[in-house]
């Protein structure tokens, strides 16, 4: 079978396509064969770019059928389409642990649904227990809300009940979410916008902030912050790692700070957080609440050109790869 990885060639994502068998479904794993994949910017940046690392079988998002089950596993049987994360999307078949897999609702295209692992899970992360604890009538404030997360976190946001306010550097993303349901855009790619946060909340303030960004607006987004605000840290798309924190303000507010990812993640926490997943958000998904915004296909063979597309900052949502 063809597959696709990614090495670090002097902090850069180089990929390199390779022919591998079929993989063979270890205790406790599905294989499934793969209709689609999704490219992710922690995988390309984060995981690549700056910490390096050894030769990786690209892709965390997988929606296929499943072709074969190892030992252990219930709840799906062989031709069942499933979608969730998987060990490496970028190949005509991937393995995947079974606790990570959800049955796909008939309502999603395979490309809306291999859009859905990595981007859906991390928004879900940010926004609910035990981190973000968002609640119905809250606001929410998305720093580079027209990334992957962002979009995810928007819809979220809003399936929630709350008023979601987004940053971005084009006023035609900000349109786009807008039609997704977003309440307010503000139009910046720089650290200055806490002053039109407080003016479109009456001067209450949020009560959780994502940042997507980075370091640049930490300090900004701490400012937005209502008493008792949280904020969720996720991304580095600004390559600033540090970052100035008043401490005095994060003492008499109350304020939380967080971050999500898994480069640490154990098995049983990534099993937590797809369970709760499946109860709080998948349904959304199964009825229509929440239709993944897919930004452009590419085909299988088009991968190098897709993570040019991404790193050239040009999409609003998930830029999918068409794997089958």
């Amino acid at each position: 079978m063809k597959t696709c990885w990614i090495k670090s060639d002097d902090k850069t994502a180089v990929l390199e396509y390779r022919d591998m068998p079929i993989p063979e479904p270890k205790a406790g794993e599905v294989v499934l064969k793969n209709y689609g994949s999704s490219l992710n910017r922690g995988e390309l940046i984060v995981g690549s770019v700056v910490h390096g690392g050894p030769l990786k079988l690209g892709g965390g998002d997988g929606a296929g059928v499943v072709h074969s089950i190892g030992a252990g596993v219930s709840g799906f049987k062989v031709g069942d389409k499933v979608y969730g994360r998987v060990m490496g999307g970028w190949a005509e078949y991937c393995a995947a642990r079974a606790e990570q897999l959800m049955l796909m609702p008939e309502r999603l295209t395979w490309e809306q649904a291999a859009s859905v692992g990595v981007a859906f899970l991390t928004a879900y992360e940010l926004i609910f227990p035990p981190y973000g604890k968002l609640k119905k009538g809250e606001t929410l404030l998305v720093a580079g809300a027209s990334s992957g997360v962002g979009v995810a976190a928007v819809q979220i946001g809003k399936a929630l009940g709350c008023t979601v306010i987004g940053t971005s550097g084009s006023a035609d993303k900000l349109a786009k979410l807008k039609a997704l349901g977003m309440d307010h855009g503000i139009l910046t790619r720089k650290p200055d916008f806490a002053a039109k946060v407080k003016e479109l909340t009456g001067g209450k303030g949020i009560d959780l902030a994502i940042n997507l960004v980075g370091g640049s607006v930490f300090a900004e987004l701490m400012r937005t912050l209502a008493r008792k605000g949280r904020i969720g840290i996720v991304g580095y798309v600004d390559g600033v790692f540090k970052a100035e924190i008043d401490l005095n303000a994060l003492h008499a507010n109350r304020f939380e700070v967080y971050g999500v990812s898994n480069s640490k993640a154990t098995a049983e926490e990534k099993a937590e957080a797809m369970r709760c997943f499946a109860r709080d958000v998948a349904p959304m998904l199964n009825d229509g609440r929440i239709v993944p915004v897919v930004d452009k296909v590419f085909a299988f063979d088009q991968l190098p050109e897709a993570k040019k597309y991404v790193e050239s900052d040009a999409q609003m949502g998930k830029v999918v790869v068409r794997v089958q």
